[in-house]
């Protein structure tokens, strides 16, 4: 997939994010000490081009989600600026605020809790067409069937509510009410770590091949780094609120150049004895995020760390022909030029599920 001579469809710059933690000593308030606060995301920056699947992976905790709802405006970033075809969205606001909201949907990991379970499933589709003035209200009803068939769900689906189907079709149609306002781009957060091994590959699959029909942009959010391998352009890997390592997804996983990433990929559980390992990848505790460490926030859990690393934390760069990674000391990775295609067919997609 070539996307190097387009403009990306969005673009994050040094975009952050922080939490205040609301329990303060009587001390603290006495002598004037400023409120804790929890970097949950710290100067993030990446493009995501058109048609294009960004894979962002990392532990629990790392600010994935809370990137996430930055990008859907769920969460106002405050740093840093985020742009939608060229346009800085923070600067958006009455018709072209809603216009953007339409544009870029996001799929939950808890469809249930993201669907309104006293309304039936044909009145929470037609509800997004209606709002967003998709169709004429004549059409909402064939639209409402036609959105129902596209994510494979039973005709009578539109009459039920959202408790009355499984997992995997409550997912189905939150993919429906996300489509239904025509998206460019859709923000899937963990959609499918909830549900059954077999039912994942339906809701990939599907989601892949609406991708390749509608020609949607992705920006799939994982820790399930066997998923992620075979559907991702890209790969983005964060650790404590900061993207160390972009780059190729077939690159990366072919030779990691983060510490932090190689962990990642040999902590993937393995079916040949041979290969598994007898200690974990990851040595260490993820440090708490009210007190990261100074210098690089990986050091105290990092095979190669050095006095460097303790002191001075490192920009995300990159390298003589290789993809930019936030690293003193970081593996050469391979020539991109000598790169193999990541998924490039439905085919293979569908074979690695």
């Amino acid at each position: 997939m070539s996307t190097a001579a387009a403009p990306p469809l969005i673009s994050v710059e040094a975009i952050s994010k922080r939490f205040a933690v609301s329990s303060r000593s009587l001390i603290d308030v006495v002598r004037g000490r400023p409120p804790v606060a929890v970097q949950a995301v710290d100067a993030v920056s990446f493009t995501v081009a058109r048609g294009e699947t960004l894979g962002i992976v990392g532990e629990s905790g790392c600010g994935k989600s809370t990137l996430a709802r930055l990008l859907v405006r769920l969460f106002e970033a405050d740093d840093g600026r985020l742009r939608f075809e060229g346009r800085d969205v923070q600067a958006l606001s009455g018709e072209e605020r809603r216009r953007y909201n339409r544009r870029v949907q996001m799929i939950f990991q808890d469809p249930y809790g993201s669907l309104n379970p006293r309304l039936r499933v044909g009145a929470c589709l037609a509800e997004a067409l209606s709002v967003h003035r998709i169709v004429e209200p004549a059409r909402i009803p064939a639209r409402v069937a036609e959105l129902i068939e596209l994510v494979h769900l039973p005709p009578d689906a539109a009459q039920r509510y959202p408790h009355e189907f499984s997992g995997g079709q409550r997912q189905r149609i939150g993919l429906a009410r996300a489509l239904a306002v025509e998206p460019a781009c859709i923000i899937a957060d963990e959609p499918v770590s909830a549900l059954d091994v077999s039912v994942q590959a339906q809701i990939m699959n599907l989601l892949l091949d609406l991708q390749a029909r509608l020609g949607l942009t992705l920006v799939f959010i994982t820790h399930d780094l066997r998923l992620v391998r075979h559907i991702a352009h890209r790969l983005a890997v964060m650790y404590l609120g900061r993207i160390v390592e972009i780059g190729p997804a077939a690159a990366i996983f072919a030779a990691p150049r983060h510490p932090y990433t190689k962990a990642l990929l040999a902590a993937v559980p393995q079916l040949d004895p041979a290969h598994r390992l007898d200690r974990p990848a990851v040595q260490g505790e993820l440090p708490s995020p009210l007190a990261p460490p100074p210098g690089c926030t990986f050091h105290p859990r990092c095979p190669k760390a050095q006095d460097l690393c303790r002191h001075t934390a490192p920009g995300l760069a990159a390298g003589e022909g290789a993809w930019p990674v936030a690293c003193h000391f970081a593996d050469p990775g391979i020539p991109l030029d000598r790169l193999e295609p990541g998924p490039a067919s439905r085919h293979s997609e569908e074979q690695a599920l």
